[in-house]
């Protein structure tokens, strides 16, 4: 997540008002009672702008409020090797002043319109979400066009947010979860940005300066790169007219996108020293990308071996049975430039190698005996009961929107999801885990101080 307080770029932003606050919650009050149906048969309205920018709306007029959108592909594996941290960087910049207005006038402005913008920066994309009032739309839309087309970067600005980033980073070489991501990235893709932290160095970051956070700007803010959604009070010919006044200035092309990279993943165990009672696992091989045909099957057989549920064969191996960890969890990872299959789990030191060797047995389990008609029954009803439940306000859609049209899902893809995770036969899940799970590549990469494990492979 970028610096400040931008926190997430789902449902929660800076309520500046109280009769605002009334009025979201309202709105996700609204949204609960109908999500459980009429949310998953949202009608989404494909707008293109005069200006030939590209949206999906969702209108709705029940309430005088909208929430947009906006994506750009490439996030922080933009950053050259040593800038890296720039995009990142650059991102948690954005709301410290825009065209005439310094840090302090820009978040008065904000707060007048009691409007509300978040920013994030992944390996993937850049996103911002904004969030506004019917009757203040022109003029928070004007806001947040600065931001895109007439950043100010000051140099006070700079040092303050980059002196939040550095304590960060600080954190984050005493966090075991964020060792153990780092090192397997490292290990699984090298050089390649997804090889390093997306928010830099120590290093890299104090050495960046006004004129890379320009330079980043303009390699991730061009209209090649751009996903935008918007859902709530709006017809499709203001959204045209607004898109057009708010990103019609953005350049035609960006900076160059890296490559596409295998992951270089072998089988066996690293071990990062680090001095705590309890160890932590990050485990995975190659995955399975987003648009292969049998990415359903893996998704629904994930749900069964580690997805989230305490009914998964990890939950209640490793935990139910054994009482090896509080969890275990897998999920597929089907990135913009290349997949990986992780998992993850906690336990202590005198327990870990036990608990590797659950996961490693579920895994050859899974690969070599597949799945039973009951546990497929059950994942069905449990994923397609849950999806309606993640609509739950219009800037949760509009995040799920945008989400569609980057993984080229298509308008129907809301009416269809359920379907298509319903068409999963026993047959071709048995043959799909087969085909993708690998316990020779399976790899796993533990901070801590585990009894009876070493490094190998």
């Amino acid at each position: 997540m970028t610096p400040r307080a931008v926190t997430s770029q789902v449902l929660t932003f800076p309520v500046r008002h109280l009769w605002l606050a009334a009025l979201m919650a309202l709105s996700l009050t609204i949204a609960a009672l109908s999500a459980t149906m009429a949310r998953a048969e949202i009608d989404i309205t494909e707008v293109t702008s005069p200006g030939g920018i590209s949206a999906w709306l969702v209108e709705d007029h029940s309430i005088p409020f909208m929430a947009l959108e906006l994506r750009f592909r490439g996030g922080t594996s933009l950053d050259t090797p040593e800038k890296r941290g720039a995009t990142y960087l650059m991102t948690g910049l954005l709301e410290e002043g825009a065209g005439e207005m310094r840090a302090q006038d820009y978040a008065r402005a904000l707060e007048g319109l009691a409007a509300g913008f978040s920013y994030d920066a992944t390996k993937d994309v850049v996103s911002i979400s904004a969030e506004m009032l019917s009757e203040n739309r022109a003029e928070a839309a004007e806001l947040l066009r600065q931001t895109l087309t007439e950043p100010r970067f000051d140099q006070d600005a700079l040092d303050r947010v980059r002196a939040q980033v550095l304590v960060g980073l600080r954190s984050d070489e005493k966090d075991p979860n964020t060792i153990a991501g780092l090192a397997f990235a490292e290990m699984a893709f090298g050089d390649h940005p997804y090889g390093t932290d997306g928010k830099g160095t120590a290093e890299t970051v104090t050495t960046l300066t006004r004129q890379d956070m320009f330079d980043a700007h303009e390699a991730i803010f061009a209209r090649d790169r751009l996903f935008v959604s918007a859902v709530g009070d709006i017809t499709p010919e203001e959204l045209g007219v607004l898109l057009d006044d708010l990103l019609g200035a953005l350049p035609e092309t960006g900076a160059p996108m890296p490559g596409p990279i295998d992951p270089q993943i072998a089988g066996g165990t690293t071990i990062v020293d680090f001095d705590t009672p309890q160890s932590v696992a990050l485990f995975g091989q190659v995955g399975i990308k987003r648009d292969d045909p049998d990415f359903f099957a893996a998704y629904v057989l994930n749900q069964i071996l580690g997805g989230g549920s305490f009914e998964s064969r990890l939950m209640t191996e490793v935990r139910e049975k054994r009482g090896l960890t509080y969890g275990a969890y897998s999920y597929l990872v089907p990135r913009d430039l290349a997949a990986t299959y992780m998992g993850s789990f906690a336990s202590a030191n005198d327990k870990m190698a036990e608990a590797v060797e659950v996961v490693r047995k579920e895994w050859t389990k899974i690969a070599t005996e597949g799945v039973t008609e009951a546990e497929l029954a059950d994942a069905k009803t449990y994923l397609t009961g849950a999806y309606p439940l993640r609509f739950k306000g219009n800037s949760q859609i509009a995040s799920i929107l945008v989400a569609m049209q980057m993984d080229d899902l298509g308008l129907d893809y809301v009416k269809t999801r359920n379907a298509k995770v319903e068409a999963v036969t026993l047959e071709e899940a048995n043959r799909v885990a087969a085909r993708i799970y690998d316990p020779e590549g399976l790899h796993f990469t533990i901070v801590g101080r585990p009894e009876g494990l070493d490094t190998s492979n």
